[in-house]
């Protein structure tokens, strides 16, 4: 028999909140998540390591659609091509923010350099 997890289980497993993981399977970015004859969602091995997945990606900087475009690129059963490029595509876009973030952070250091000589 199959593992099964709680709502609550499952929150403290993956580290999101009640309400995400409802709103990631209302998206449709997981699920969909079996249910017990009254009604109470129950969460696999698979739906936590789904979540996983999503979870990584949206700490990568995807936003909900992003997440919705390649969670179905992933449920196709269309050529993988398309799922690589689309990581190809964020990943290069990541690259492009971490330049920028970067870029930022010296202004930052700069202006620290600069104000913490006036204190001096």
């Amino acid at each position: 028999m199959t593992q099964t997890y709680s709502p609550g289980e499952a929150a403290e497993m993956t580290g999101l909140s009640l309400d995400t993981l409802r709103y990631y399977e209302r998206e449709e970015l997981i699920g969909p998540i079996e249910r017990l004859p009254g009604g109470r969602r129950v969460f696999s091995e698979g739906d936590l390591a789904w979540i996983g997945v999503v979870t990584c990606l949206r700490e990568a900087g995807l936003g909900i659609s992003d997440l919705q475009r390649f969670t179905g690129l992933l449920r196709s059963t269309g050529d993988p091509a398309s799922r690589v490029g689309f990581l190809r595509e964020r990943r290069v876009a990541l690259i492009e923010h971490m330049t920028r973030m970067e870029a930022a952070l010296g202004v930052l250091d700069d202006k620290i350099a600069h104000y913490s000589a006036l204190e001096g």
